[in-house]
């Protein structure tokens, strides 16, 4: 088999990949729809609007992510995570009960929303460190790829058919869909075999000590703060495709349904690509993210300024391609590296900056594009995510001594060595040795 693909020649990561991959494409179609329906029916093309529904879903990681880290490392993960698919279902279900009745309104949409976003920060720990029990330990960077890689297979089926069944028989049918998609997830959950599962360590000790010692943990490791920090700029002025998208179909190139969900899917080309690409890296680094932060944000500025829906269109594809080269690295670094037990909540930590960070950035996104226009919107997002990506390259030179080379006559044209054993090393040593301390205090306690 392919080392692309490699960890689906286990069993359990099969049912894995395959109900999350109905599943992802359910969630896609609803965002499109929920979209679409706050813009063009619930408001009179309000980028405000659309962009505090994204913040009110997205709001309740910010304040739930860190507790819901440790309920991902003390709780059986499969059982945790057939509670928030189903609840996930119940909710698009009644949305689109509402929507179909004729009678939704623009504060039902903000309930729903705001109700999502528990049941998904909740989810969100489980469901990204729940791959560690499906493959081996030198499997999981591949996983973790392959995670990615469906769900952008996902974004690339589903806005388009959102698109599609939109104009065909309205949004209400689009989220009755996505409510049964979440069958597959919970069908493949109870499908696994338990004896073929990977045992992975667990949190000991009071969940407030558990919290803080997560925290300290991640105060300890800079290169997960460096990702951190790139990551939290980027979702916030950068990852706002559904809001962006949706403003540049309506308001700039005039067109609808359909030709919004061209632009979502033809992202996900790249998208895909790129997460296919990162899941042949066996340790993704530091750099990558960064590196992968400025392309995405060049991409973004070049964007901005195309003149045609088709040439917006087309950007799309390496706008895809960097950002999910960027999230992928994010995420595969950060778990990799993380010891299984306090894997759940450092998880959890970045989600909280990363998906946290929508909820201040989408209602700005916004308003951006109503005041200066839906191209300052796009604009701002690349300009922003260039800067950050700059900053930490700066920071990490200085910090970590990191020595950058152009070779013009010869290849690698460009070399970055990165003294990993003078100072890296020597925080993850510094981090595991502490991590050590808490469990002998833990068992003392215990005793």
């Amino acid at each position: 088999m392919s080392p692309t693909f490699a960890s689906l020649r286990y069993p359990n990561y099969r049912l894995w990949f395959a109900g999350a991959l109905v599943a992802n494409t359910g969630t896609w179609m609803q965002r499109v729809a929920q979209d679409w329906l706050v813009l063009t029916e619930l408001s009179d093309d309000s980028g405000v609007a659309v962009g505090l529904v994204t913040a009110l879903q997205f709001l309740p990681t910010l304040l739930l992510g860190a507790w819901a880290g440790v309920l991902a490392d003390r709780l059986p993960r499969r059982a945790l995570l057939a509670a928030t698919q189903a609840g996930q279902g119940v909710l698009a279900l009644g949305l689109g009960a509402l929507v179909l009745s004729g009678r939704a309104e623009l504060w039902h949409v903000y309930v729903f929303a705001t109700l999502l976003g528990v049941v998904s920060a909740l989810d969100a720990p489980a469901r990204q460190t729940f791959v560690a029990e499906l493959v081996p330990p030198e499997r999981l960077s591949n996983a973790v790829g392959l995670n990615a890689a469906s769900f952008n297979a996902a974004r690339l089926i589903g806005p388009g058919l959102a698109g599609l069944l939109i104009a065909a028989v309205g949004s209400g049918w689009v989220f009755v869909i996505n409510g049964l998609s979440f069958g597959a997830t919970i069908l493949s959950l109870v499908m696994m075999r338990r004896s073929e599962l990977h045992r992975v360590d667990r949190a000991t000790g009071s969940r407030r000590g558990q919290l803080r010692a997560g925290l300290r943990y991640v105060r300890r490791r800079t290169d997960i703060m460096v990702i951190m920090a790139v990551m939290a700029v980027v979702s916030t002025f950068g990852l706002n495709f559904q809001l962006t998208s949706a403003m540049m179909a309506r308001t700039e190139f005039g067109r609808g349904a359909g030709e919004y969900g061209i632009i979502g899917s033809v992202l996900a080309i790249g998208s895909l690509s790129g997460a296919l690409l990162a899941a042949r890296r066996e340790r993704p680094r530091v750099r990558l993210v960064i590196g992968a932060a400025f392309a995405f944000g060049l991409a973004m500025a070049v964007q901005s300024v195309m003149p045609t829906y088709w040439t917006y269109v087309v950007m799309s594809i390496p706008v895809g391609l960097a950002s999910l080269t960027m999230m992928t690295a994010a995420n595969s670094a950060i778990q990799v590296s993380t010891p299984p037990e306090m894997r759940g909540r450092v998880m959890a930590l970045y989600m909280v900056v990363f998906i946290g960070a929508t909820p201040i950035g989408s209602p700005i996104i916004g308003w951006i594009g109503e005041v200066f226009g839906a191209r300052w919107s796009v604009a701002v997002g690349g300009i922003a995510s260039m800067a950050v990506a700059l900053a930490a390259a700066v920071w990490a030179k200085r910090a970590w001594h990191v020595e950058v080379r152009y070779h013009l006559r010869s290849r690698p044209l460009l070399e970055v060595r990165h003294p990993t054993p003078a100072v890296e090393r020597a925080a993850r040593e510094e981090a595991r040795l502490a991590l050590a301390a808490e469990r002998t205090r833990d068992d003392a306690t215990a005793a």
